[in-house]
């Protein structure tokens, strides 16, 4: 068995970041990596919106980079993913891949949230080339062009009026009658001149060129017609599941499943243990409110692991 001071598990803009500081604080700390090393990034393409980067950079590279600098100061990386975590005793337990164990005296989650996606044909292939999951983050490359949202809920409302800056033309699918979204947020969407819906109809294919995103085909469901609606893009906003089930419910959610943290802390409902990124943040979910959730992360850790902490966590506590 073991033992760190400091365990990431989880990475990410917010893993790496939280590695980079606690590596640098002496803390030498132990990344497990997760199913997918560094995070939903990995599957994007150019990002232009990660302040220094006058050009942009692709999001593997990003990622990449974000990890030679934490191995840079100290910090070690496993591949495999935390399977259990036994938080009633100190120090904490860690499973990863269900044979392997660690203990730590502190714990970092970053484990992120997963996008839910529609499990059709061409709609993980085509992730990257006009499939995407995240309007804020891929808006800017379809202006003046055509997209879709997949979604009937308050995020695809969002998503939609969001991408009306850039694109021509919006069309929402939805596979029921009735959106799920809010009273106001369907009113904001329905008013907008660039946004037309596609109701009661079922996402079945995303089409291409060979290359990129042309078209999704969707079936009517209640004369199970068939057509093509003709596209440069296809937004899938049905929701994230945040990545907690492996906490067996030791550390107090949201109603969804995200962590709650304390106030504007990292500080979570067990002391020692701190949470970062996309995990805890079902708001902003983008790259650079990760790291910085990241550094907050290793900062409190070090804290706590200097004896400094405890009161913060009592008045944390009150005050959330």
């Amino acid at each position: 068995m073991e033992h760190r001071r400091v365990m990431i598990l989880g990475t990410g803009p917010a893993g790496y970041t939280a590695a980079v500081y606690s590596a640098r604080a002496n803390l030498q700390p132990l990344v497990i990596e997760g199913d997918e090393p560094g995070g939903q990034l990995t599957l994007t393409t150019e990002v232009e919106n990660f302040p220094g980067f006058v050009d942009g950079i692709m999001g593997p590279e990003l990622m990449e980079n974000m990890k030679k600098q934490a191995e840079r100061f100290g910090a070690t990386f496993q591949r495999g993913r935390a399977t259990s975590v036994d938080l009633s005793v100190k120090p904490f337990r860690v499973i990863v891949d269900k044979d392997q164990e660690y203990t730590a005296d502190a714990l970092i989650i970053a484990t992120g949230a997963s996008a839910k996606m529609l499990g059709i044909e061409g709609e993980h292939e085509l992730i990257g080339r006009g499939v995407s999951t995240c309007a804020t983050c891929d808006g800017f490359f379809f202006r003046n062009k055509r997209v879709i949202v997949v979604g009937g809920g308050d995020s695809a409302m969002e998503e939609a009026t969001f991408l009306t800056k850039f694109a021509s033309e919006v069309v929402i699918v939805h596979r029921r009658n009735e959106l799920r979204a809010s009273k106001v947020m369907q009113e904001r969407a329905k008013s907008n001149p660039k946004i037309r819906f596609v109701m009661n109809a079922s996402s079945e294919k995303v089409v291409s060129d060979g290359n990129k995103v042309t078209g999704l085909v969707v079936v009517d469901n209640a004369t199970g017609e068939r057509q093509t609606i003709e596209a440069d893009g296809v937004f899938v906003a049905i929701g994230h599941q945040p990545n907690t089930a492996f906490l067996n419910g030791q550390l107090e959610t949201d109603a969804v499943g995200y962590l709650v943290t304390k106030g504007a802390t990292s500080l979570t409902s067990v002391e020692g243990v701190f949470a970062c990124g996309d995990v805890m943040d079902p708001r902003y979910r983008q790259a650079i409110t990760a790291a910085g959730s990241g550094c907050k992360a290793a900062m409190d850790a070090e804290k706590y692991l200097e004896g400094s902490m405890t009161h913060e966590w009592t008045a944390a506590s009150a005050n959330a």
